[in-house]
């Protein structure tokens, strides 16, 4: 019962107090989520302030993109809004993946001037689940193992390369979604199956221990590093003064060519990528590349030997 109706407001007064259009409050009182308090002796709908409160309530609600099925339930303690909300917030999880996910191809397609099957094929892959995304990992590395004994030297690399996350973070940077699409297209292409599992042979093969190197792998990165930086010719005067340092320079021409030949067959860029690519998608610190400092090496002692 009310017993000032002096403090009873109009639909045009709760307009001009909530800033919501009438037409907009009407419809609500009409499907009952702001019941009018009483109605004037003309019939006309009058609202106490809570109802002011309510639409306040209502019009947040809205805007959280809750249905109005929903808010009604809200508004009755049919539900409360922390279930309301966990459930939004898992859906909304979701499609800010999805949109991520497809910015992430998007991407792509501008940057490579992508062909239509080309576009539909990143979607695709785009779209994998956790499980289908693992499935298509653990596929390649079994076709670069197939046959080579587990327990053989450099086999324990395939458990590192399957090494994907369970699901790609709940929130995924644009470098984690275009790191997942990068790594599924090199996965899929046969050249790169093909290097890796010449590798996989290779340092499987018997004999190939890992034994003492004439060389220091952190002073190839440290000193090749820096002559590649400064763009020193690996055959030049100055890179010649610069391998000195790498390796005895009284090393037999025979010892170069084979340390040359065994680093030319586990130096690959892509397969460097591939695994600067699984640290995006694990959450990893960025490593810098180490390739271009081995391959600098590699051409050092080449031009040493002639």
């Amino acid at each position: 019962m009310v017993n000032d109706r002096d403090d009873l407001l109009t639909i045009g007064q709760l307009a001009d107090r909530t800033g919501l259009p009438v037409r907009t409050i009407r419809f609500w009182s009409d499907i009952g989520v702001i019941p009018p308090t009483c109605r004037s002796a003309g019939g006309y709908r009058l609202y106490d302030a809570q109802a002011a409160v309510r639409l306040d309530l209502v019009r947040t609600l809205r805007e959280l993109g809750l249905d109005l099925d929903t808010v009604q339930k809200i508004l009755t303690r049919q539900c409360t809004v922390v279930e309301v909300a966990r459930a939004h917030l898992g859906a909304l999880d979701t499609q800010i993946r999805s949109l991520q996910l497809r910015r992430a191809v998007l991407r792509s397609i501008t940057r490579q001037e992508s062909t239509t099957e080309e576009m539909m094929l990143m979607h695709k892959l785009a779209r994998l689940s956790a499980q289908e995304r693992q499935r298509m990992i653990d596929e390649f590395v079994d076709r670069v193992v197939d046959g080579i004994d587990p327990q053989a030297p450099g086999a324990h690399i395939a458990t590192h390369m399957r090494r994907l996350p369970a699901e790609l973070p709940g929130d995924p940077t644009p470098e984690q979604a275009q790191a997942w699409l990068e790594l599924a297209e090199l996965v899929s292409d046969t050249g790169f199956q093909e290097r890796v599992r010449q590798m996989a042979v290779a340092g499987a093969a018997p004999g190939n221990e890992s034994g003492p190197q004439p060389y220091d792998s952190g002073l190839v990165l440290e000193h090749a590093g820096r002559a590649v930086a400064a763009g020193i010719d690996p055959g030049s005067a100055e890179g010649r003064a610069i391998l000195d340092q790498l390796v005895d320079p009284a090393l037999p021409a025979e010892d170069r060519d084979r340390v040359a030949d065994e680093m030319e067959m586990f130096t690959d860029r892509r397969v460097e990528r591939y695994w600067q690519l699984l640290g995006v998608l694990n959450g990893h610190a960025p490593f810098p590349p180490g390739v271009p400092a081995f391959e600098w090496f590699i051409a050092a002692l080449r031009a040493s030997l002639s």
